[in-house]
Protein backbone atom coordinates (compact mmCIF):
# COMPACT_ATOMS: atom_id res chain seq x y z
CA UNK A 1 0.00 0.00 0.00
CA UNK A 2 1.32 3.44 -0.89
CA UNK A 3 0.27 6.95 0.20
CA UNK A 4 -2.32 7.25 -2.57
CA UNK A 5 -4.04 4.02 -1.54
CA UNK A 6 -3.87 5.09 2.12
CA UNK A 7 -5.52 8.41 1.23
CA UNK A 8 -8.35 6.55 -0.50
CA UNK A 9 -8.78 4.18 2.45
CA UNK A 10 -8.93 7.07 4.95
CA UNK A 11 -11.52 8.89 2.83
CA UNK A 12 -13.60 5.70 2.54
CA UNK A 13 -13.47 4.99 6.30
CA UNK A 14 -14.36 8.60 7.07
CA UNK A 15 -17.51 8.45 4.94
CA UNK A 16 -18.46 4.93 6.08
CA UNK A 17 -18.06 5.37 9.85
CA UNK A 18 -18.27 9.14 10.42
CA UNK A 19 -20.54 10.12 7.48
CA UNK A 20 -18.27 13.11 6.87
CA UNK A 21 -15.57 13.70 4.24
CA UNK A 22 -11.86 13.71 5.00
CA UNK A 23 -10.52 16.75 3.15
CA UNK A 24 -6.87 16.71 4.14
CA UNK A 25 -3.82 14.51 3.49
CA UNK A 26 -3.12 11.07 4.91
CA UNK A 27 0.34 9.57 4.51
CA UNK A 28 2.75 7.04 5.90
CA UNK A 29 5.49 8.51 8.08
CA UNK A 30 8.54 6.22 8.41
CA UNK A 31 9.87 8.28 11.34
CA UNK A 32 7.02 7.24 13.67
CA UNK A 33 8.44 4.76 16.20
CA UNK A 34 6.28 4.64 19.31
CA UNK A 35 2.79 5.23 17.93
CA UNK A 36 0.48 3.84 15.28
CA UNK A 37 -0.45 7.23 13.93
CA UNK A 38 -0.94 10.89 14.68
CA UNK A 39 -3.28 13.72 13.84
CA UNK A 40 -1.57 17.05 13.21
CA UNK A 41 -3.57 19.91 14.74
CA UNK A 42 -2.18 22.72 12.55
CA UNK A 43 -2.36 21.08 9.12
CA UNK A 44 -5.22 18.62 9.94
CA UNK A 45 -3.24 15.87 8.20
CA UNK A 46 -2.96 12.32 9.46
CA UNK A 47 0.27 10.33 9.56
CA UNK A 48 0.34 6.54 9.92
CA UNK A 49 3.12 4.16 10.97
CA UNK A 50 3.45 1.68 8.08
CA UNK A 51 4.97 -0.98 10.34
CA UNK A 52 1.52 -1.63 11.82
CA UNK A 53 0.21 -2.58 8.38
CA UNK A 54 3.25 -4.75 7.64
CA UNK A 55 3.35 -6.57 10.99
CA UNK A 56 -0.28 -6.65 12.17
CA UNK A 57 -2.31 -6.32 8.98
CA UNK A 58 -5.11 -4.20 7.60
CA UNK A 59 -7.53 -4.73 10.52
CA UNK A 60 -5.12 -3.01 12.93
CA UNK A 61 -4.46 -0.28 10.36
CA UNK A 62 -8.19 0.44 10.05
CA UNK A 63 -8.48 0.69 13.85
CA UNK A 64 -5.63 3.23 13.91
CA UNK A 65 -7.18 5.24 11.08
CA UNK A 66 -10.54 5.35 12.92
CA UNK A 67 -8.74 6.56 16.06
CA UNK A 68 -7.01 9.38 14.17
CA UNK A 69 -10.25 10.29 12.38
CA UNK A 70 -11.91 10.66 15.80
CA UNK A 71 -9.29 13.31 16.64
CA UNK A 72 -9.74 14.91 13.20
CA UNK A 73 -13.53 15.24 13.14
CA UNK A 74 -13.88 16.30 16.79
CA UNK A 75 -11.15 18.93 16.42
CA UNK A 76 -12.77 20.41 13.32
CA UNK A 77 -16.15 20.51 15.09
CA UNK A 78 -14.65 22.27 18.12
CA UNK A 79 -15.42 19.39 20.48
CA UNK A 80 -13.15 17.53 22.91
CA UNK A 81 -10.60 15.77 20.69
CA UNK A 82 -8.05 14.80 23.36
CA UNK A 83 -7.71 11.28 24.77
CA UNK A 84 -9.12 12.34 28.13
CA UNK A 85 -12.24 14.07 26.72
CA UNK A 86 -15.66 12.44 27.01
CA UNK A 87 -16.52 13.38 23.39
CA UNK A 88 -13.46 11.51 22.18
CA UNK A 89 -14.14 8.41 24.27
CA UNK A 90 -17.77 8.36 23.12
CA UNK A 91 -16.85 8.63 19.42
CA UNK A 92 -14.28 5.83 19.83
CA UNK A 93 -17.07 3.56 21.11
CA UNK A 94 -19.52 4.59 18.38
CA UNK A 95 -17.05 3.89 15.58
CA UNK A 96 -15.43 0.83 17.21
CA UNK A 97 -12.02 2.51 16.97
CA UNK A 98 -8.92 1.41 18.88
CA UNK A 99 -8.17 3.22 22.13
CA UNK A 100 -4.57 1.96 22.19
CA UNK A 101 -2.33 0.39 19.56
CA UNK A 102 -1.20 -3.19 19.91
CA UNK A 103 2.52 -3.46 20.65
CA UNK A 104 4.38 -4.37 17.48
CA UNK A 105 5.77 -7.92 17.57
CA UNK A 106 9.19 -6.59 16.51
CA UNK A 107 9.18 -4.15 19.46
CA UNK A 108 7.78 -6.62 22.01
CA UNK A 109 10.67 -9.04 21.45
CA UNK A 110 13.32 -6.39 22.06
CA UNK A 111 11.46 -4.67 24.89
CA UNK A 112 12.65 -5.40 28.44
CA UNK A 113 10.12 -6.36 31.10
CA UNK A 114 7.94 -3.47 32.16
CA UNK A 115 9.03 -3.28 35.79
CA UNK A 116 12.56 -3.57 37.04
CA UNK A 117 13.08 -6.30 39.61
CA UNK A 118 13.33 -5.10 43.21
CA UNK A 119 16.75 -4.88 44.80
CA UNK A 120 15.68 -4.27 48.39
CA UNK A 121 13.08 -5.85 50.66
CA UNK A 122 11.95 -4.16 53.84
CA UNK A 123 9.71 -5.65 56.50
CA UNK A 124 7.66 -3.85 59.15
CA UNK A 125 8.52 -4.89 62.72
CA UNK A 126 4.94 -4.35 63.88
CA UNK A 127 2.63 -5.89 61.25
CA UNK A 128 5.12 -7.86 59.15
CA UNK A 129 4.13 -6.38 55.77
CA UNK A 130 6.80 -6.75 53.11
CA UNK A 131 7.89 -3.81 50.93
CA UNK A 132 9.90 -4.46 47.77
CA UNK A 133 11.77 -1.46 46.43
CA UNK A 134 14.13 -0.69 43.56
CA UNK A 135 15.84 2.08 45.54
CA UNK A 136 17.20 2.08 49.05
CA UNK A 137 14.85 3.55 51.69
CA UNK A 138 15.98 5.70 54.62
CA UNK A 139 14.53 3.63 57.48
CA UNK A 140 15.09 6.48 59.95
CA UNK A 141 12.77 8.71 57.97
CA UNK A 142 10.13 6.36 56.50
CA UNK A 143 7.75 4.08 58.39
CA UNK A 144 5.17 1.43 57.50
CA UNK A 145 2.24 2.85 55.55
CA UNK A 146 -0.22 0.47 57.20
CA UNK A 147 0.57 0.72 60.91
CA UNK A 148 3.38 3.29 61.28
CA UNK A 149 5.84 0.67 62.53
CA UNK A 150 9.61 0.69 61.99
CA UNK A 151 10.97 -0.70 58.71
CA UNK A 152 13.96 -3.03 58.72
CA UNK A 153 16.02 -4.15 55.73
CA UNK A 154 15.04 -7.78 55.23
CA UNK A 155 16.87 -8.78 52.06
CA UNK A 156 19.19 -7.17 49.54
CA UNK A 157 19.44 -8.59 46.01
CA UNK A 158 22.56 -8.29 43.89
CA UNK A 159 22.21 -6.07 40.83
CA UNK A 160 22.23 -7.97 37.55
CA UNK A 161 25.60 -7.61 35.86
CA UNK A 162 27.40 -6.56 39.07
CA UNK A 163 29.43 -8.66 41.47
Amino acid sequence: MDNKELQGLVEKISMEYFHKPFRHAASFNPRLRTTGGRYLLKSHNIEINKKYLEELGEKELIGIIKHELCHYHLHLEGKGYRHRDADFKQLLKETDALRYCTVLPSKAASRPSHRPSPRYEYVCRECGILYRRQRKVNTNRYVCGRCGGKLVLHKMYAEPGRK
